[in-house]
């Protein structure tokens, strides 16, 4: 075994155990909050410090990645993810609104500092010539990690009734603490550190190839979580009648099958992974929110149209991410990739911020299929912008290419 694949596997491990405390930290909050009969808007307003220091972290965490190595900020992340879940095990009384808010934040910036970590990391693994095995190895991290994800909302929906919310959170927090002590020993040191020092203006990217793909990325992702986050969970506790295992375990086969799709992406995509494969997977993805609406205000059966729906949503999304994820690994530059992850990945949670709050508001004011018209219109916007991307050459790839 290589030493780059060592290094792989241990940036996979950790980034396996920090998805699975994550997506259980969501399901969580979502059920629990939803038990004590907070409003829709109300409990997507608890993930907005989450979404809302995502976008710092990316920004700032990718300067960081490059001054201080990968190792560390990978790290650190874990480390915070164990300090927020432990400020959610204080007695019921303590969690108010601001408090949880408050831990939902530091669950933000630990979520973004090991994402942009383990993408970054692995630019470091692959020599920019071997561009099949990183677009193998992309997927391969970002599809299992998705998987893994999905796994976590069950993990999620099971540990609240089988520990209760105080019992579970407890429970992540020690099996996270585990694997950050061995990854103080494990990850390499400097992983990642750039070469020359860079200085904290650079963390806006002048690379017209990032600058678009950032920009697709934060409307794609918007375009997901405007009724996935929020809007779906309650939509199938209220109308379908689902408990919390039911809404747990659904949304949990959904990300699990969601990310083997996104595993499979580069052979499904085969050599159609640049802008013409980008843009024209995208328009694909665009229609299925549409059919669901019209199905649905057409009086079509809610848990046909909205399941079956889900289902062909979650193959092509998962088809897009897997290509968005590769591509800026892709087209970063070699020394100092983080601050070009980083760059994109704050698209990434602004998109999310946007499809967070809209999630709870529109769900709340309009319904549903309010939900999925606009997630059709924002991928929409996202295939247009794809359309401005360069053609991936020589140059492009880990290079920067100036508008």
């Amino acid at each position: 075994m290589t030493a780059a694949i060592r290094q792989y596997l241990v940036i996979t491990g950790n980034y396996w155990a920090f998805t699975l405390t994550d997506g259980a930290l969501r399901m969580l909050v979502v059920l629990h909050f939803h038990q004590l009969g907070y409003s829709p808007l109300a409990i997507a307003l608890l993930f907005i410090f989450y979404e809302f220091f995502g976008v710092v972290t990316n920004l700032v965490g990718g300067y960081l990645g490059a001054r201080l190595g990968l190792n560390r900020t990978m790290n650190i992340g874990l480390f915070l993810q164990i300090v927020a879940l432990v400020m959610l095990a204080v007695p019921a009384a303590m969690l108010t609104v601001p408090w949880v808010m408050a831990a939902q934040a530091l669950s933000g910036i630990a979520k973004d500092l090991n994402k942009m970590s383990a993408k970054s990391g692995i630019k470091t693994l692959v020599p920019d010539e071997q561009q099949g095995q990183l677009y193998k190895w992309v997927a391969i991290l970002t599809g299992s990690k998705n998987t893994l994800k999905g796994v976590g909302f069950f993990l999620g929906g099971v540990l609240l009734m089988a520990a209760g919310f105080t019992g579970a959170v407890i429970l992540m927090a020690v099996a996270l603490g585990l694997v950050w002590m061995a990854s103080l020993f494990l990850l390499k040191e400097e992983l990642g550190k750039s070469k020359a020092k860079p200085k904290f203006r650079e963390i806006l990217s002048k690379s017209r190839a990032i600058n678009v793909l950032s920009a697709a990325r934060m409307f794609l992702f918007g375009a997901r979580d405007v009724w996935f986050v929020v809007a779906l969970p309650v939509y199938m506790a209220t109308v379908f009648g689902w408990d919390h295992w039911q809404v747990g375990g659904f949304m949990a086969s959904w990300i699990i099958g969601y990310g083997l799709i996104q595993t499979l992406a580069p052979r499904i995509t085969g050599h159609s992974n640049g802008k013409s494969g980008t843009v024209l997977w995208a328009a694909l993805l665009a229609v299925v929110p549409a059919v669901i609406a019209g199905a649905l205000m057409a009086g079509w059966s809610a848990q046909v149209a909205v399941i079956g729906g889900l289902l062909l949503f979650g193959v092509l999304f998962a088809i897009n991410s897997s290509l968005h994820s590769y591509l800026i690994v892709s087209f970063a530059r070699g020394d100092g990739v983080s601050l070009d992850v980083g760059f994109y990945y704050m698209s990434n949670a602004a998109g999310r911020l946007l499809g967070t709050v809209l999630s709870g508001w529109v769900y709340q004011a309009y319904g549903l299929e309010a939900c999925l018209w606009i997630s059709s219109a924002l991928v929409a916007i996202a295939a247009l912008l794809s359309v401005w991307l360069p053609e991936r050459t020589p140059q492009t790839i880990g290079n920067q290419e100036c508008a």
